[in-house]
């Protein structure tokens, strides 16, 4: 189990905000999603979370501030997935999930490093290509590697940069349920980035909104994704059609301006 609490976090690029006065309280086991239009600042502030880019105000980790932590325990407790993900290693796939057991390896792999790799493998469903060169695969091949190696890393929370962005409409569903699935049997914390409303809330179980670099809304799907707030914040006049709790976004057209 894991508790994050953001607590008025603010980011500037060469003294451009970004991120100002964000604060949200998130518990596993869960799936946040951050969503927003391009630029409302969704990578920075996972980029904040992780501690890569060093912010104002404070993430608490369990209570204990990720800033005071070094960063080999850092690793132990968060797995970042980011959204670029490299096309020229020279790495296998294998290979290249056990590199998510570094903060866990000594000097040798042990047994557990194996059934992790092994395992995360199979939940995204990767094992096929284990013995490929990472830079051999597909874009969307590659990402579901890149989720599989967070996994292998057995941390509790779990940083995901559009994770179902180079996927197709089958496999991104295929990764957001598996996603799910390993938060909740896990008792993992997972906060995403993704652009796809729909799926957003079809897979997370609380969404935090993001306009110009502020939480504009926050709380579950089927309270925050309303026809106004996505007027209002994507500028598209849509209906939003709830099916078994899930509400699911249709766009109209632009919204016009007044």
């Amino acid at each position: 189990m894991v508790n994050l609490e953001v607590k008025d976090l603010s980011f500037s690029y060469r003294n451009h905000p970004v991120l100002k006065g964000i604060s949200f309280l998130a518990e596993s086991p869960g799936v946040v999603g951050l969503v927003g239009p391009n630029g409302s600042g969704k990578t920075t502030l996972i980029k904040c979370i992780d501690g890569i880019f060093k912010s104002e105000g404070t993430v608490l980790l369990d209570g204990t501030a990720v800033a005071s932590l070094p960063r080999p325990k850092v690793a132990r407790k968060i797995a970042y997935v980011p959204q670029g993900i490299a096309s020229h290693s020279h790495a296998t796939v294998y290979e290249t999930i056990l590199m998510g057991r570094r903060p866990h390896l000594s000097w040798r792999v042990k047994e557990e490093d194996e059934v992790a790799v092994v395992k995360a493998m199979e939940a995204l469903k990767v094992e096929e290509f284990a013995f490929r060169r990472l830079r051999d695969l597909s874009g969307g091949e590659r990402q579901r590697v890149m989720v599989a190696r967070a996994l292998a890393q057995g941390s509790p929370l779990m940083l995901l940069d559009e994770p179902t962005s180079a996927l197709d409409l089958r496999n991104g569903m295929e990764v957001m349920e598996t996603v799910g699935r390993l938060a909740h049997d896990g008792g993992r914390l997972v906060v995403m980035a993704i652009h796809d409303l729909t799926l957003a809330a079809r897979s997370c179980t609380m969404l935090v909104v993001l306009r110009h670099g502020q939480v504009y809304a926050s709380g579950p799907p089927s309270a925050v994704l309303t026809p106004d707030l996505i007027a209002e914040v994507y500028g598209v006049e849509a209906m939003v059609e709830e099916r078994d709790g899930v509400p699911y976004i249709f766009p109209l057209r632009p919204r016009r301006e007044r």
